[in-house]
């Protein structure tokens, strides 16, 4: 296993982590967040975790079931790379090189990758990650995994 699969794996993991813990403690009352240490069989935990003020929140992105546009896809990408704190925005193009032209290591290159598969909604392997090193190939990445083709 490389150290870039390594990175991956961890930064993956902790993302998730980090998500499910944000979600949770943010939506939780202060006099909910110990509720499970309570046992949950208990008839007044029950009736107390069923109550209306208290709510699970998750956030969800959904898209239409139509299949997206090559232009749809390329705004998404660029808007995900615009968005990491690295890139400036005047060097950012579809054919700009995230190392050579963007300044990005390859541990930002990995967390780019990542943010892709968060915005996408899949798993892009990593012999396939390697080969993406500048928004216009994950935007045919990505066009050619959803079949579209313009």
């Amino acid at each position: 296993m490389s150290l870039t699969q390594v990175v991956r794996s961890c930064s993956r993991f902790a993302a998730k982590s980090l998500r499910v813990t944000a979600a949770v403690s943010s939506t939780a009352q202060p006099q909910m967040r110990l509720m499970h240490r309570i046992s949950s069989n208990s008839p007044a935990v029950s009736a107390l975790l069923n109550q209306q003020n208290y709510k699970k929140s998750f956030e969800v992105r959904t898209y239409a079931s139509a299949k997206r546009s090559l232009e749809e896809i390329q705004d998404r990408v660029l808007k995900v790379v615009a968005s990491y704190d690295k890139v400036t925005a005047d060097k950012l193009s579809v054919d700009s090189h995230f190392i050579n032209d963007l300044g990005l290591d390859s541990l930002d290159h990995v967390e780019v990758i990542m943010a892709m598969e968060d915005e996408f909604g899949f798993e892009i392997p990593d012999s396939d990650a390697e080969k993406l090193l500048k928004p216009a190939d994950i935007i045919k990445y990505v066009a050619d995994k959803e079949d579209i083709y313009d």
